[in-house]
C-alpha cells in the first residue's frame, strides 16, 4: 500500500477515534444519515456490513465509494456538539484530505465541499438545499398546504427533474441523486393531498416523470430494489394519463428490470406492454423506441426469436420513416439510436458484420454529455460486432475500439457500459496474451479500478 493510502486510512481512523465513536457507532451515524438523504440501500444495511465496509477503507484497501463520502462529509461538517465547521483545521477538511490520499479525484473533491456546505449551511442538511431558492420558497407553501398546488409550481418541478435528466452523463450519480430526491418527496406529499382535477392531472405527470428518474438514478447507484419499486410508483401514478408518456417510463423500466433481475421473460413482458401503450398513444418516436425495444429483448432471448425481432425493427423504422418534426415527445429517440437497436439486434442474430456497420453509425451520431452513457454502450457492442465478424485483425481492431469505451465508462461511471465492456474484454480472452489486450487491461485498471459494472444473471 502506498503512503499516502496509508495516511489517507490513517485520517479516516483518528477522525473516527476523537470522536469516541467505534466502527458500530460510525455504521449508526451513516445508517442515520443514510435515512434522512434517501440513499435507501445503506440505510437498510445491516450494521456489521457497514462496519466491515469501514474497516477496508481504515485498512486503505479502497477508498469510500460516492455515497458513503457524501454521508462521510455531511457528519464531519458538524462538531460533535453540531455546528457547522468547515474551515481550515475542521474535521471536514481533514476528511477532504483523507480521500484525496485515498485516490478522490480534485474535481469530485471540490463538488462534494460545494454541496455539502450548500446543503448543512441552509438548511441543516435538508434535501430542499439541492433546490434553487425560489423553488424552494413556492414548494415550501405548497407542502404546508397541497391544495394550493398550481400548476406554475408543477412546471417549476417539471423543470428541476429535467435539469437533473440534462445532467446525466456529465455529473455523478450519486449527486444527482442528491439533486433530484427532494422533488420525490415533493411530488409523494402533493399527491397525498388534494387538488383541482387540471391541476391533479399535471401532478400525476410530473410525479410519474419525476419517479423515472429517480429509479434510473438508483439503478445506477446500485439501489436496485429501490430502482424498481420507483418503476412500479412511476406507472403506477401515470395510469389513465398519456399512453406516450406511460410508454416512455415501460421502456426504461423494461431495460432496468433485465439489468438488475435478468429476467428476460418479464422484460419481454414489460416491452409488449410498452409498444401497446405506445400505440395508442399520439407520439411516434415513443412508438419507434418502444419497437426497438421489443426487438431487442426478442434478440437477447433463449433462443432468439428472429422473426419478433425483425418484424419489431422493420415497425421501428416505420414510426420513424415519417415527418416527426411536430412530434410531442420530440427528443425521445432518433434514427441514430434505432441504428444502435438494430446493431445490438445483428450480435444475437448471427449478423455480426452488418451489426459492426450499424453500430459505427450509431456511435457517430450520438455525441454530447447526455448521449454519452449510450455512446459507450454502443462502442463496447461496436467492438463485440468486429471481433465476431472475425475479418483480418479483428480481435487488434475490437481492442483499439474499446479504449474510448473504457475513457467514457469511468467518466459517466454508468453501470450499463461497464458490464458491455466486460462482456467484450472476456471475448478477447485468447488473446489475453497479446500486447494489444494487456495495454487495454492497463488502461482498464486505471480508468476504473474501483468502479463496479453493472451486475447481470445469465
Amino acid at each position: 500500500m502506498s503512503t499516502d493510502k496509508q495516511q489517507g486510512a490513517r485520517t479516516l481512523r483518528r477522525l473516527r477515534e476523537a470522536r469516541g465513536m467505534s466502527w458500530g457507532d460510525l455504521a449508526a451515524e451513516l445508517r442515520s444519515l443514510a435515512t434522512r438523504l434517501r440513499f435507501a440501500r445503506i440505510a437498510a444495511a445491516q450494521p456489521a456490513s457497514i462496519k466491515r465496509t469501514i474497516a477496508r477503507w481504515e485498512a486503505g484497501e479502497h477508498p469510500p465509494d460516492e455515497r458513503y463520502q457524501v454521508l462521510l462529509a455531511h457528519l464531519y461538517a458538524r462538531t460533535p456538539l453540531g455546528a457547522v465547521a468547515l474551515g481550515s483545521g475542521s474535521d471536514f477538511q481533514e476528511l477532504l484530505a483523507a480521500l484525496s490520499s485515498l485516490g478522490v479525484e480534485r474535481d469530485r473533491l471540490d463538488e462534494l465541499a460545494a454541496s455539502t456546505a450548500a446543503a448543512v449551511t441552509e438548511s441543516g442538511t435538508s434535501l430542499l438545499a439541492f433546490l434553487g431558492t425560489r423553488l424552494r420558497r413556492h414548494l415550501a407553501a405548497a407542502l404546508a398546504r397541497p391544495e394550493t398546488a398550481d400548476l406554475p409550481l408543477l412546471d417549476e418541478l417539471d423543470v428541476a427533474t429535467a435539469a437533473v435528466d440534462a445532467q446525466v452523463g456529465s455529473v455523478p450519480f450519486v449527486r444527482l441523486h442528491l439533486s433530484h430526491a427532494a422533488v420525490v418527496d415533493a411530488c409523494r406529499r402533493l399527491l397525498a393531498g388534494e387538488q383541482p382535477p387540471t391541476v391533479r392531472a399535471r401532478l400525476r405527470r410530473v410525479a410519474g416523470t419525476a419517479y423515472a428518474l429517480a429509479a434510473r438514478l438508483a439503478f445506477e447507484t446500485h439501489d436496485d430494489g429501490a430502482a424498481l419499486a420507483l418503476y412500479e410508483q412511476a406507472v403506477s401514478t401515470t395510469c389513465g394519463a398519456d399512453p406516450s408518456h406511460r410508454a416512455l417510463i415501460r421502456t426504461g423500466q423494461t431495460m432496468v428490470v433485465y439489468y438488475a433481475t435478468g429476467d428476460i421473460a418479464r422484460a419481454r413482458r414489460l416491452a409488449d406492454t410498452a409498444v401497446a401503450d405506445a400505440c395508442s398513444g399520439p407520439s411516434r418516436l415513443v412508438r419507434a423506441r418502444a419497437h426497438a425495444l421489443q426487438a431487442e429483448m426478442a434478440a437477447r432471448s433463449t433462443p432468439p426469436l428472429h422473426r419478433h425481432a425483425r418484424a419489431a425493427l422493420r415497425l421501428a423504422w416505420c414510426d420513424l420513416d415519417t415527418d416527426t418534426s411536430d412530434d410531442p415527445m420530440g427528443g425521445t429517440f432518433s434514427k441514430g439510436r434505432l441504428e444502435g437497436f438494430e446493431g445490438v439486434c445483428g450480435l444475437f442474430l448471427g449478423e455480426a458484420e452488418a451489426a459492426e456497420e450499424r453500430l459505427g453509425r450509431a456511435a457517430r451520431a450520438l455525441g454530447g454529455s447526455r448521449g454519452s452513457v449510450q455512446r459507450a454502450i454502443v462502442l463496447a457492442d461496436r467492438a463485440l460486432a468486429t471481433l465476431r465478424s472475425g475479418g483480418p485483425g479483428a480481435a487488434e481492431t475490437a481492442a483499439g475500439q474499446l479504449h474510448e469505451c473504457v475513457e467514457l465508462a469511468a467518466a459517466t461511471r454508468g453501470r450499463v457500459p461497464a458490464w458491455r465492456l466486460r462482456q467484450a474484454r472476456q471475448e478477447l480472452r485468447p488473446w489475453r496474451s497479446e500486447p494489444f489486450v494487456t495495454e487495454l487491461d492497463d488502461h482498464i485498471h486505471t480508468a476504473l479500478v474501483g468502479l463496479p459494472s453493472a451486475r447481470r444473471r445469465e
